[in-house]
């Protein structure tokens, strides 16, 4: 286990591209089309499959909002967050905009102020309302918000029922997408939801309190797992869905390295501050120290504490008792980095992270086990890392930028996630907030250094001489 002061961590292959066409014909050249309209080998496609999954997708993002009161829907706690109500409708308009308008005859569409309103980035749809004041459009109310859901999800039904076999060729793609990007709206509504609670001075739960979680034992030993070096294949194999930026799949050299067995926990982290680990700047990036001094931060996000023993974790279940055992969160790339060179360690590579993901089956705590919460480690690891899915998104070293011979999508869909590949870092693994469904270990996350509301954690790695 990491113990205190300077804490000196002990020492102890292959995890093409083919991204789907992502964009409605009428915004793509002709050429762009999709080639497997006209496959006369392709079997057909059980569109009541489609249907219920599109179903169960849609009841979650509503399902995370049932402990909600009207209040708690428009709110918008800071610029980076967005209230519930914008979440359920910008989903909506998702669909409306890249599947409904373009591929289903006959629609008539929402409200045209709609287009405006929630609509997040695509600059090619149109001008959109300012980011940072999503928490002023008080109207739509949340009433008529569900019922542009119930239209859409009418219309969407309609399609998959009715749509030409061309027809439904040419959208299916798009509402894979469609479904995913839901999906990741469902983590950030948990996420902004945290956040906006956590700035009521009543400390309201989201969810009901379980039984007393302090943690008690100690916690599961870190041990290091070696991994050789060589020349490995990374990114998305091009079979099944995938995000653009996970591909394509290219060789790159690794020199030898090894992974912490398990992630970085409340426990360590307190060692840190106790060490006045924010109080050291040779321990800091530059731009981190700045961000430290400017934001006063003196422990993550959402922990507090009243004589710097007895710390508390406001969670999605409300105020409690810091947990020592559970994995550290809502922590910065500057955090995660100043803790590593603080450890005697550094963070992984993305790559590194990838090849001890390798085919392993993605098991873990994600958003399905209801907990909203990591989970500490259970039993030590040995042959390979333990918590590598779910639990939290951990932060790499590895700048966000495209893959070698990487092209962003033409049109709208392209600036899904080409156009942010600058001044971020990518994360690995999921989180207690994302859907199983969703993950794959090619999946990869990014944020800018300095944001912390999102479930974001730890773990080390080390280079092996």
């Amino acid at each position: 286990m990491l113990m205190h002061s300077r804490l000196r961590l002990a020492l102890s292959r292959e995890p093409d591209f083919r991204i789907p066409n992502l964009m409605n014909t009428d915004l793509l050249p002709a050429a762009a089309s999709p080639s497997r309209v006209t496959d006369p080998e392709r079997p057909p496609v059980d569109r009541s499959v489609w249907a219920e999954r599109y179903r169960t997708v849609r009841a979650l993002t509503e399902d995370l909002c049932a402990p909600l009161q009207t209040e708690d829907y428009v709110i918008q706690s800071m610029p980076d967050a967005s209230p519930a109500k914008w979440h359920l409708a910008h989903s909506s308009w998702f669909f409306e905009t890249f599947v409904l308008k373009p591929g289903l005859a006959g629609y008539a569409g929402s409200d045209p102020n709609y287009a405006y309103l929630f609509n997040s980035y695509y600059n090619a749809v149109g001008p959109m309302h300012c980011r940072a004041q999503r928490g002023m459009i008080s109207r739509p109310t949340v009433a008529e918000v569900y019922a542009y859901r119930r239209q859409t999800d009418t219309a969407m039904l309609s399609l998959f029922a009715n749509a030409t076999e061309d027809e439904w060729n040419r959208n299916e793609p798009l509402v894979e997408l469609g479904l995913q990007h839901e999906q990741q709206h469902q983590e950030l509504l948990l996420t902004d939801l945290k956040h906006m609670f956590a700035q009521n001075p009543l400390r309201p739960c989201y969810a009901s309190k379980p039984s007393d979680s302090s943690g008690s034992g100690t916690a599961t030993p870190m041990s290091w797992i070696s991994y050789e070096g060589g020349i490995y294949r990374i990114g998305h194999s091009g079979s099944g869905f995938h995000f653009d930026n996970e591909a394509p799949r290219h060789r790159t050299l690794i020199q030898p390295f090894q992974l912490a067995s398990r992630l970085v926990t409340n426990g360590d982290f307190l060692d840190f501050i106790h060490d006045g680990g924010y109080e050291q700047p040779e321990l800091w990036l530059s731009l981190g120290w700045m961000t430290v001094r400017e934001q006063k931060w003196q422990s993550p996000l959402y922990w507090e504490n009243g004589d710097n023993r007895n710390w508390h974790e406001f969670t999605l279940r409300g105020l409690r008792k810091l947990n020592p055992l559970e994995p550290v969160t809502h922590v910065s790339y500057f955090e995660a980095d100043a803790f590593a060179r603080w450890s005697g360690a550094r963070l992984p590579t993305e790559e590194e992270w990838e090849v001890a993901a390798g085919t392993r089956p993605v098991t873990g705590s994600f958003i399905d086990a209801r907990r909203f919460h990591p989970a500490p480690a259970s039993t030590p690891a040995t042959e390979s890392p333990a918590q590598l899915y779910g639990e939290v998104w951990q932060w790499t070293r590895s700048s966000y930028s495209g893959y070698p011979g990487y092209r962003p999508p033409p049109g709208a869909i392209g600036e899904y996630n080409g156009k942010f590949m600058c001044n971020q870092y990518v994360l690995r693994g999921g989180s207690c907030a994302t859907s199983r469904s969703h993950f794959r270990s090619t999946y990869r996350n990014f944020f800018p250094t300095d944001k912390r509301w999102q479930f974001t954690g730890i773990r080390l790695a080390k280079d092996l001489a």
